[in-house]
């Protein structure tokens, strides 16, 4: 692969702009280490426009009531994390409610011994508003719409049963959900522990939400209910903290879920697998066919994850015919009304955009402080490119990673160039088993058949 990335229709960000130590350093440590930083998601943003747009797309549609689901597929390092966290910010600043969660061999979206519940756990405790972005936000959710209510309901002359009647009569379409008539329960529960000050019993109404408690025994002594959230009921909670939230004023609620391979590559059992794929199966089916309301989910997994007929989700057949790709979308056209948006690496344009945005953060936005001119971010470029395999193997991940670790060394020692330790990564092989040492020694085996 020859490409070569051109300055001069490229343009730099080089308005004055700033951004403070903590968002600086959370961001070079994270993408130095290969991982998406929690914060300053727009200063190093780059491409991805229509693949954005339809997202935005999904957004507007869950903001009139109506549901919404994407797999975001790509191969590891292109960036489908980032993608989440972007769409998640976006999500944030409309007025939106965010889950989001890792799935992992105990957390899942079907299992018999809490799998399932843990998930949803998990969700729960990544709930997140724009007024409090980094998670933990379902106390600052319910308490804010109970003190809403008690404090108009007062303003007008009301009591304290007036506050009930009122917080009932807001809550009397929850109870037409699945579940719906123990979540009302347990939200008059947490207003009657807030007007009585009851902080134990508040608690323990938050413990419910997020389904922390592991028999119905305990929750009925706790706060009177006979239900709790376990590993069948999840999807059906997850569309009823969509209703509430609605009620409470947001937009929707957003549900991210990423590592999907998981379910595809780390299960051993096939009926785990398809118990899974049968969760996700219930899920399309009512975003695609209009029966969820005021919700979004956002999977995020790998090729093999997606199109393995032996065990991604196109073994499940039902699964496979409705994600399979448009036949007319090729020969470059695009198509992002499908479920699947497949994220391919970035172009060399982008990447030079990309790279100069992380030298403006490494530099606090003085260009006096540029450890690298656009010169030697081409050069750095056109190294990436020409590596054996980059066509069909370099990820914005590699990219960046090894970017960012150039510039901390020559931050650090100024006594180099970077011109100097780009050409000494030039002249190192590419294969890491020569990095490592010499060649094992021959062991014999000449030939091998089935």
């Amino acid at each position: 692969m020859t490409a070569t990335p051109s300055s001069p229709s490229t343009t730099t960000d080089t308005s004055p702009r700033k951004i403070g130590r903590r968002e600086r350093n959370a961001i070079l440590q994270s993408l130095g280490a290969g991982v998406v930083p929690g914060m300053g998601l727009q200063h190093v943003q780059v491409g991805r426009r229509d693949e954005v747009a339809a997202l935005v797309d999904d957004l507007k549609t869950i903001e009139q009531g109506g549901a919404a689901i994407r797999f975001i597929i790509g191969r590891f390092g292109s960036g489908k994390t980032f993608f989440l966290q972007l769409v998640r910010t976006v999500a944030l600043e409309r007025g939106f409610v965010t889950l989001g969660a890792d799935i992992t061999t105990d957390r899942r979206l079907h299992g018999s011994g809490g799998q399932a519940r843990s998930l949803y756990s998990e969700l729960l405790r990544n709930l997140a508003t724009r007024a409090k972005p980094d998670g933990a936000a379902l106390r600052n959710l319910v308490e804010r719409w109970v003190g809403q209510i008690d404090h108009r309901v007062r303003g007008e002359g009301g009591d304290a049963s007036a506050v009930k009647q009122a917080i009932d009569d807001a809550l009397a379409p929850l109870q037409d959900y699945v579940s719906g008539y123990d979540f009302v329960r347990v939200i008059q529960a947490y207003y009657a522990a807030y007007h009585a000050d009851q902080p134990e019993t508040q608690e323990a109404a938050l413990r419910w939400l997020r389904g922390e408690f592991a028999t119905k025994t305990e929750a009925r002594q706790a706060l009177g209910v006979r239900s709790i959230i376990d590993d069948a009921s999840v999807y059906d909670y997850l569309k009823l903290m969509a209703g509430f939230v609605r009620l409470a004023g947001y937009a929707g609620l957003l549900v991210n879920i990423d590592e999907l391979v998981v379910l595809s590559h780390r299960l051993s059992h096939t009926n785990a697998r398809n118990a899974n794929y049968e969760a996700i199966l219930r899920i399309v089916n009512d975003c695609l066919q209009g029966r969820a309301e005021g919700i979004g989910f956002v999977f995020a997994g790998t090729d093999e994850c997606l199109e393995d007929q032996r065990r991604g989700l196109f073994s499940y057949e039902a699964l496979a015919t409705r994600l399979a790709p448009n036949r007319f979308a090729k020969d470059g056209l695009r198509n992002t009304a499908s479920p699947v948006i497949r994220l391919d690496n970035l172009s060399a344009e982008d990447c030079f955009v990309l790279l100069s945005n992380l030298r403006n953060v490494q530099a606090s936005y003085d260009p006096a402080k540029h450890l690298i001119d656009d010169a030697g971010i081409e050069r750095y470029l056109q190294h990436c490119f020409e590596r054996m395999g980059a066509e069909a193997f370099l990820t914005p991940r590699d990219t960046v990673r090894d970017f960012v670790n150039l510039l901390n060394t020559v931050e650090q020692n100024p006594s180099y160039a970077w011109d100097d330790l780009v050409d000494s990564l030039a002249n190192q092989s590419d294969s890491p088993a020569a990095a490592s040492g010499p060649a094992a020694p021959d062991d014999g085996l000449a030939e091998f058949r089935l």
